[in-house]
């Protein structure tokens, strides 16, 4: 398993295929095992894949620091130097995307184009999810078995009818969610840096083509929040999946289809 030193932690990180690096980002709590292997298959076909762990998450080192999303995407941008990665398309879904979003505004120089799943720009401008989400992401975690917390992540990420039509993906996903599971204090450390962060006001400066994703029946990020990210971002395309919840996974054919269309026009 390759971990590299990145800044005060062992990073963990995955290659697939060649070409032009795709750096890809995940969200809160989540890990390289969480990503859909259809999307890697996808886009390592063209390109070089680069997945990771954040910091605290999976098999990357937790740390004392305080965190923030700067901080992770000050990770994301030391990891590409590590690499020997001077600049990326970058895609991010989730708390990925926002730590996308601080990459592409501190670290422009690295992010050749940038793809925005299922995310926000935080602050007072941003939808927030409803009440019933925030239950369920606010409960004390020591409490609860690796399995128990991922049954109750699993319908933020899904539609029911996506579930019930296609027996055994919640299985498989509970799989995946469970390999490597973040521990209590990790989950509290990112959910505070997401409920911290605001780009909302910056999101002017980015300068990268962007792509933003969304999913029609999102809970967990409604679906609102893609159209101020599209209004502020300079130029930025805004593509939405009727039917796909926060994950994006009951469209997955139609999803790589736009972003490879996106990443591979000149």
């Amino acid at each position: 398993m390759p971990r590299i030193e990145v800044n005060d932690i062992q990073v963990y990180y995955e290659a697939h295929g060649e070409g032009f690096p795709v750096v890809m980002i995940q969200g809160l709590s989540a890990n390289t095992s969480w990503w859909d292997p259809r999307w890697i298959q996808t886009l390592s076909e063209r390109f070089q894949v680069v997945a990771f762990d954040n910091r605290g998450a999976g098999r990357t080192e937790i740390s004392e620091r305080e965190y923030s999303i700067r901080l992770f995407a000050d990770d994301t941008a030391a990891l590409m130097d590590a690499l020997g990665i001077p600049e990326a398309y970058v895609l991010g879904i989730s708390m990925g995307g926002m730590i996308a979003q601080e990459l592409a505004l501190n670290h422009s120089g690295k992010v050749e184009k940038l793809v925005l799943c299922s995310t926000y720009c935080g602050g007072e401008e941003s939808v927030q999810p409803s009440s019933e989400v925030m239950q369920v992401l606010m409960p004390d975690r020591g409490a609860l078995s690796a399995e128990e917390v991922a049954r109750m992540t699993i319908p933020l990420l899904f539609t029911e009818e996506f579930l019930n039509n296609n027996p055994g993906v919640e299985e498989f996903v509970l799989q995946q969610i469970t390999r490597t599971p973040i521990s209590p204090e990790a989950f509290a450390r990112q959910l505070n840096a997401i409920m911290n962060f605001d780009s909302c006001d910056r999101l002017p400066y980015i300068t990268a083509p962007t792509l933003i994703l969304h999913g029609k029946k999102d809970v967990l990020v409604p679906s609102q929040n893609a159209p101020i990210l599209g209004k502020a971002i300079p130029g930025s395309r805004l593509v939405y999946f009727e039917d796909s919840a926060h994950g994006l996974l009951e469209q997955t054919e139609e999803v790589l289809a736009a972003i490879l269309d996106f990443l591979t026009q000149s």
